[in-house]
């Protein structure tokens, strides 16, 4: 492999080169000649200085017949599956206040790598939350205690570094970002517990209240600037945790959903926001989808399905397949991970780079397309130091972190992992058939609206695999580092 030479030793610094633009191609005609077509492939790789590097620049040639003992990809433009909406991360309280820690320098720098699709990996999705969660300083509500009319509503608490924060990525995103709410709790009062802590459940006599309190939310967001493309109706709504969290079984979330949440916001000329259910892990997903899908009353309401990937996996493996299983049932219901990170924040392993955190995202990312996904988002787009602030000491990794102590930025190798999907599929793309005859090289490919093929592999081995592309018979020949993953356009 020949690396192009170019300095990418900084998040701002390793997109110095843009995509090029292609003339709009019909379904029917791209790649249908890619003879003489030039595959233009970035490279990050564990313990190399590999970061979304321009590493090669390959031609297809003649067709090769790919031996049983080779590693080959083949891939179909014609063959086109679902439309990809985005990918981003939560901006959440933490990320917030950590950002406002650093120096106005690394402000820009850290909004540019993160937003800019020239010289950064190109957020287009975020999710925020409706008031407090684990990733906040402490427990907060828009309220006062007790206040079920919602008279003293207010995000006054949001304006200190949530909002701004929030501006800032919608400008450094282009003036655009999908932007999707979910709720931790309702208000201590509203519980069966009367904590917004450690579970309880919702009181069937605030049901109302609480649909009322996500219509206020949204609207004085959107007078703010922030548009809100859509909401969860709860984040995990089957765990008791340590933080803000709240339980509802499917019957309870669906009669929620049909008798007050969506009839709310309808009454409240916010019917066009998108309804995610779920909101939790692979595991139970088809269970949630079936009782909430299978009653029309429910399921006139429910754009798609969010799931995270924490405690989904059985015998090692990570429940990929439910997530199929809900595509293949609901083909007219949206799938969209909603929140995914490394747990357990430790220092050691970002400085190691432990390739397990970003190949984590890598094989993560790929099922979960592969599986019918249209979105992907990140957990904390940003934490310190520390791994927090978290107010219950809930600490994790994120793929930037800033030090507040010192104004340094950390792009760990996840970020470039995320950037190998982020920065080239964008939205409105349509994922194309793309399939490896080796398990050690995962593949998944998207077809843009500009034309463009854009091909991501994954190499979790501790060898250099050479492999093949093959498209409308005709192959090119690649090297696939160790630990790495690389990203081909066409």
């Amino acid at each position: 492999m020949k690396k192009i030479t170019l300095t990418f030793l900084v998040a701002i610094a390793i997109f110095g080169c843009t995509q090029k633009k292609s003339d709009p191609k019909t379904a029917e005609t791209v790649g249908t000649n890619v003879e003489h077509k030039t595959l233009t492939v970035y490279t990050s790789a564990h313990n190399t200085d590999l970061k979304l590097t321009l590493t090669d620049s390959v031609e297809f040639n003649d067709f090769k017949q790919p031996l049983e003992t080779e590693s080959a990809i083949l891939v179909d433009p014609s063959k086109q599956f679902q439309t990809f909406l985005g990918i981003g991360a939560a901006l959440t309280d933490a990320s917030a206040e950590t950002f406002y820690k650093l120096s106005k320098e690394n402000q820009d720098h850290f909004m540019e790598a993160y937003y800019s699709v020239d010289k950064g990996i190109g957020y287009s999705l975020g999710r925020t939350i409706i008031h407090s969660c684990d990733f906040s300083s402490g427990s907060y509500t828009y309220i006062d205690e007790g206040d079920a009319d919602l008279k003293t509503f207010n995000i006054d608490n949001d304006r200190k570094y949530r909002l701004p924060f929030t501006k800032l990525a919608i400008a450094a995103a282009g003036g655009k970002l999908t932007m999707y709410a979910s709720p931790w709790s309702p208000p201590a009062f509203m519980k069966t517990t009367n904590n917004m802590l450690k579970g309880g459940k919702l009181k069937p006599e605030f049901y109302q209240p609480w649909a009322n309190y996500y219509a206020k939310f949204i609207k004085a967001y959107e007078k703010e600037g922030i548009p809100i493309w859509g909401l969860t109706v709860q984040n995990e709504p089957m765990a008791t945790q340590t933080w803000e969290s709240c339980i509802y079984t499917a019957e309870e979330e669906r009669d929620f959903l049909k008798k007050y949440l969506g009839p709310t916001l309808e009454k409240e000329g916010l019917g066009d926001k998108k309804i995610i259910v779920w909101d939790h892990n692979r595991d139970l997903m088809f269970q949630r989808a079936n009782v909430i899908l299978s009653d029309p009353e429910a399921a006139k309401y429910v754009w798609g399905i969010g799931f995270h990937w924490y405690e989904d996996w059985k015998d090692g493996i990570p429940m990929y397949n439910n997530v199929k299983a809900v595509n293949e049932a609901y083909p007219d219901k949206n799938l969209i991970f909603t929140e995914g990170c490394n747990e357990k924040y430790d220092l050691t392993r970002i400085v190691s780079e432990d390739p397990k955190l970003a190949e984590r995202y890598g094989k993560s990312m790929i099922n979960d397309f592969n599986n019918g996904t249209v979105a992907w988002t990140d957990w904390n787009i940003l934490l310190d130091e520390t791994g927090g602030p978290n107010h219950v000491g809930n600490l994790c990794f994120s793929p930037v972190h800033g030090d507040t102590k010192t104004d340094k930025l950390t792009f760990t190798n996840s970020y470039y992992y995320i950037g190998h999907f982020s920065k080239f599929i964008r939205p409105g793309a349509k994922r194309i058939s793309s399939v490896s005859s080796a398990n050690n090289l995962m593949t998944t490919a998207f077809l843009n609206e500009d034309g463009s093929i854009v091909i991501v592999v994954l190499n979790q081995g501790d060898a250099e695999i050479s492999f093949s592309i093959t498209m409308n018979l005709k192959t090119a020949a690649l090297i696939s580092p160790a630990h790495s993953i690389q990203t081909i356009v066409l």
